[in-house]
């Protein structure tokens, strides 16, 4: 199937005479004849489910569904995408070991690297997107576990050289993993450049009405856990607390990341999303790949707009021929990039702040990648705890504004803009 259809047919095929939608397991618990036969799912011999704080039929109907979007052979879904960065990094890494990221990523997944996963015992080396070989090469070390990175750094939408960074990884045994959920799978499909893991903020494109959060991880099978067994003894030697079993031998390379996941990490950490909120999430996944069009088309019109208005200081979008990422793009998403705009307006912080207090239709708000027009002043908000050194490390200018477009006529965006602009160039 193309990707617009699985969408639509993605992870359920109902049986003669089924549901035709993805039923809601709206259960906690499920009921078996014997003891023996429950003890098989504990020992992870036999398929199925005993408590949704692990797993739930309608979550991994959805979690499949996902998993060929993106030409994956297993995937978990969890209670945010905060989650999901966290689970899919806490999976490979540990106290005494070294993770290389993105200077750029989001806000949010620099704090809990930098901050939280540090008292952890994790050491992180954050590292510039366009940095040369010889300092990419620099930052590996000997306990180093894995590279990740943004296929679109939010907010400052540098497109990430995902082959590139493949390729270093692997040099040294170790895999990538992309966040791509700007890009989505409709727009780039990171496995196919070498990515070895992708997460989701799910809360995003994918669901894109505001109405859940969630996030996703799913695995490309590509790795080979077993021939780099020194690095991953979670995956590669027997696990105590699941009752001796070796992940990378039961399982191979394609199952052993998601089910270690789910058998130690979710059951210890519990971050499950509810059925019903997974059920959302498909509604939205069904329409994700023509909305993605849309978002697109208008994206690129309100850039190109932006870009021509006197009152504007500066507009980066990978879709715009010039921008420093355009060639980038064209290569990892040559039908477009995402929804989102970063520019500035003329008079600095003060005039960003004075321009987002006169617009009408584009609202003011924490969420970004949804079917509504809005905008964020990231400085002041998402990314507040860094400082102005961090945020520029970071992509990110005290004056950007991130502007989320959404699937409106865009005829009604852009005059949204125009009145709020004019009304700062007034005074």
């Amino acid at each position: 199937m193309r990707k617009e259809t699985k969408c639509i047919e993605g992870g359920y095929v109902p049986k003669n005479g089924e549901s035709r939608l993805m039923p809601i397991v709206q259960s906690t618990t499920f009921k078996y004849d014997t003891s023996a036969d429950m003890g098989k799912l504990f020992d992870l011999e036999a398929s199925g489910y005993f408590y949704t704080r692990l797993q739930n039929p309608t979550n991994d109907l959805v979690a499949a569904k996902i998993a060929e979007m993106e030409g994956g052979t297993a995937a978990m879904l969890t209670s945010s995408g905060q989650a999901a960065s966290f689970f899919s990094v806490f999976n490979l890494a540990g106290n005494g070991d070294h993770v290389i990221a993105s200077s750029t990523i989001y806000g949010g997944t620099y704090n809990l690297f930098h901050v939280t996963m540090r008292r952890m015992g994790i050491d992180f080396t954050f590292i510039n997107p366009d940095c040369s070989d010889e300092e990419l090469e620099a930052a590996f070390r000997p306990n180093t576990k894995l590279v990740f990175g943004e296929t679109i750094a939010n907010p400052a939408l540098i497109v990430f050289d995902i082959e590139r960074f493949a390729k270093a990884a692997h040099a040294h045994g170790v895999p990538l993993i992309i966040d791509n959920t700007f890009a989505t799978p409709i727009n780039c499909r990171p496995f196919e450049w070498g990515a070895d893991i992708v997460v989701h903020s799910t809360t995003k494109y994918m669901d894109g009405h505001d109405a859940t959060v969630g996030g996703a991880i799913v695995d490309s099978g590509n790795f080979d856990w077993m021939a780099h067994a020194d690095k991953f003894p979670g995956l590669c030697t027997p696990d105590d607390s699941y009752h001796g079993i070796t992940y990378a031998e039961k399982f191979g390379k394609e199952l052993a990341f998601i089910t270690k996941a789910t058998a130690q990490l979710m059951r210890d950490f519990g971050s499950i999303p509810s059925p019903m909120n997974c059920y959302i999430l498909n509604l939205g996944l069904e329409s994700l790949a023509v909305r993605m069009q849309r978002h697109c088309e208008n994206a690129q019109k309100v850039a190109e707009y932006l870009q021509s208005n006197p009152n504007v200081a500066y507009v980066t979008y990978p879709g715009l021929p010039g921008d420093k990422y355009y060639e980038r793009a064209q290569k990892y998403m040559p039908e477009g990039t995402c929804g989102v705009i970063s520019f500035g307006v003329k008079g600095g912080r003060a005039a960003a702040e004075e321009f987002m207090k006169h617009l009408k239709l584009a609202i003011i708000a924490t969420h970004v990648a949804d079917a509504h027009t809005c905008v964020l002043h990231p400085a002041s908000s998402t990314h507040r705890q860094m400082t102005d050194e961090e945020l520029i490390a970071g992509g990110v200018k005290p004056d950007l504004i991130r502007l989320s477009v959404g699937i409106e006529n865009v005829d009604d965006i852009i005059e949204d803009l125009e009145s709020a602009l004019n009304a700062i160039a007034e005074k």
